[in-house]
């Protein structure tokens, strides 16, 4: 199975649930997103070691791994994230030693918070991309909707935790209704919305 290099975009805050946040990767070589659902100790560690101008006063966990890996002179040469089931992804860190490989298994939210410290790689493989990956068309003008079409238009998510859909509401929907909601979603930037929605759509196919 062939690789595809992945780059981290960003973190986006969760509409729908506290303390939940969407890391959006990018696909180096295409216009796809993958978008992975993490939690908020995660999300800020990953946030930290994007901002280089952010120096905690002592060592998040990842640092402190990073500062024990480099004692004992382990580096990690790239992540993979090799799985998904369920809706949920699985990665692998690969590190060296004395020019010894090994290959130690992580939370995919874990791996990337390491691998930004390294510098080191992010790969997925291909057939998740093409299961789990959000392409984003250009938007039609509105002279290319039809009246039927724009009368038919799902309104915008409404970003409001009160209102949004919760994980549960998912099943009651048809798989059409999914694919719409997870649209509009990608449309508006809700990426955490898009993940969840797309994770109920992989969970049915």
């Amino acid at each position: 199975m062939s690789l595809v290099k992945l780059t981290i975009k960003g973190i986006s805050y969760s509409q729908t649930q506290n303390g939940a946040y969407a890391l959006i990767l990018n696909e180096v070589a295409g216009e796809r997103k993958l978008p992975i659902v993490i939690g908020a100790f995660e999300a800020q560690s990953i946030a930290i070691a994007l901002e280089k101008d952010i120096t905690p006063p002592r060592p998040l966990t990842h640092d402190l791994f990073k500062n024990f890996a480099e004692r004992f002179d382990i580096v990690i040469k790239q992540v993979i994230i090799h799985k998904l089931v369920d809706g949920v992804f699985y990665s692998s860190i690969i590190c060296e030693r004395d020019k010894i490989e090994e290959i130690i298994d992580a939370r995919t939210s874990d791996a990337i918070a390491l691998a930004l410290r390294f510098k080191a790689p992010i790969f997925t493989y291909k057939n998740i991309l093409d299961k789990a990956g959000i392409y984003l068309k250009p938007a039609p003008s509105k002279s290319e909707i039809s009246k039927e079409e724009e009368e038919s238009v799902i309104p915008d998510l409404i970003l409001d935790d009160s209102e949004a859909p919760i994980k549960d509401d998912y099943g009651r929907l048809s798989v059409k209704e999914l694919n719409k909601m997870l649209e509009d979603a990608v449309k508006n930037e809700n990426y955490e919305v898009a993940a969840r929605v797309r994770d109920e759509i992989s969970r049915r196919q």
